[in-house]
């Protein structure tokens, strides 16, 4: 009970607007002794940096007689360190395995989602001077430029994460920061089963699919987990493939051992040099790939999509952002329609069913949870339509004692596809062995 006192204590003293203004003074006083240091405080460990805030600290609040206990000295010294050797309130979050995505709306508005549910932070930062100075740390290895004349930067961190940043004018209520965070060990499929994104039957009918080199498209919402998923997927690749992944910001970490990696280029400040994901898949065709990643489809590339699975690269794979497997099916309509397609709408239709085999449609429930809500096969065109049938829907039911929980109904329809042939033959298909993936 006192553990949990104590940390309440904490909890409001790190929130408390006293904790930010003595340790702005005393962050103050500290670059003043670091000028006097000069170099030698850039060659200093962390640990080093540790003591010297320590001591620097301890020594501050007894000059100026500052009445704080043992504790809050110690909470300010910590923060003091992270300012110095690390990324100041966002180094915890950073660190948390359990974190998932970070949001900051102004320097004292910060949410955070863990397992799908956003919960307000209690951190803070100081001004948004200080919320920028942070930002610019994590983007100066990277080679980005944050200013007025460039107020908008989407960069790949060197953990695979990704940051996006809107400052003003563009962002009226201060910098706007987005931090996408990615798994160092990605999940594998038995992992997804585990967590109750789908089960045996799900997992028997993708690992067939994409062993027999079906194209899929894994369609959802933003945080669905899409992913994460094609990640899962790419476990079931045969390592005798060469595998081409193409991406507008690098987040996919395939789990193969012949991986060529491909990211866009937006080119510099004047414009020039820009290299689109398009331009990318027009070049992945000429380096002898077996299937080809977008990692996600969201404008003219669409065309070379549909045209490499429509020219021999079978088994490729893609994500977009779609809210149901009919609207994934209207929305590369659109943007093959925007990227400048030339032929019928017929024409195009039949492109799209003929290079698209399953629709992998992924979303995340009222609680947090991510389940595959559908499986749906496209299996040609009729009267001018793209025709599908939905193999597998997701439901959720209320056990008998109130718990919510899931499955997915079968309707009972085999694959079309030639190429599950001998699913059909055998629809009783073993189960794979557990931990095998």
């Amino acid at each position: 009970m006192s553990d949990q006192i104590m940390e309440g204590e904490h909890d409001k003293f790190l929130t408390s607007q006293e904790f930010q203004d003595i340790k702005a003074a005393a962050y103050d006083n500290l670059l003043t002794r670091i000028e006097e240091l000069g170099a030698e405080f850039g060659r200093w460990s962390r640990t080093a940096i540790q003591q010297f805030v320590n001591l620097d600290v301890d020594g501050f609040v007894r000059l100026r007689r500052i009445p704080l206990n043992e504790n809050e000295v110690r909470l300010i010294a910590d923060a003091l360190t992270k300012e110095l050797a690390g990324l100041g309130p966002l180094e915890d979050l950073l660190g948390d395995p359990e974190v998932e995505d970070i949001l900051i709306n102004g320097y004292n508005d910060v949410f955070v989602s863990r397992h799908g549910m956003l919960q307000r932070e209690t951190l803070r930062f100081t001004d948004n001077n200080h919320l920028l100075r942070i930002v610019r740390r994590i983007l100066a290895p990277l080679g980005r430029r944050l200013d007025e004349s460039n107020p908008m930067v989407d960069a790949r961190l060197p953990d695979g994460g990704r940051l996006n940043v809107v400052i003003e004018p563009l962002a009226v209520d201060g910098p706007m920061v987005s931090i996408r965070k990615f798994r160092k060990d990605p999940l594998k499929p038995s992992d997804l089963q585990e967590l109750g994104t789908f089960n045996d039957d799900l997992f028997t009918l993708l690992e067939s699919a994409v062993k027999a080199r079906c194209n899929i498209l894994v369609s959802g919402g933003t945080s669905s987990g899409k992913t994460s998923l094609l990640n899962a997927l790419a476990f079931f690749l045969p390592e005798n493939e060469r595998v081409v992944t193409v991406e507008d910001t690098a987040e996919l970490s395939l789990n193969h051992p012949h991986v060529v990696r491909l990211e866009s280029r937006v080119g510099s400040f004047e414009g020039t040099g820009v290299v689109t994901i398009r331009d990318l898949i027009r070049n992945s065709l000429r380096m002898r790939p077996d299937r080809i990643i977008v990692g996600e489809v969201r404008g003219a590339e669409v065309l070379e999509m549909l045209q490499a699975m429509n020219t021999g690269h079978d088994g490729s794979m893609a994500t977009i952002h779609a809210n149901s497997p009919r609207e994934c099916l209207h929305r590369i309509e659109m943007l093959a329609g925007f990227a400048g397609f030339q032929g019928s709408e017929s024409s195009l239709r039949r492109q799209i069913a003929g290079a698209i085999d399953f629709i992998v449609q992924i979303g995340r429930l009222s609680n947090g949870r991510r389940r595959i809500v559908s499986v749906t096969e496209v299996t040609g065109v009729g009267d001018n339509i793209i025709t599908t049938q939905e193999l597998y829907r997701h439901e959720s039911y209320l056990s008998p004692e109130g718990e919510e929980k899931d499955r997915w109904v079968s309707l009972g329809i085999q694959p079309h596809t030639p190429k599950l042939q001998r699913r059909r033959q055998n629809p009783s298909t073993a189960l794979p062995p557990q931990g095998r993936y």
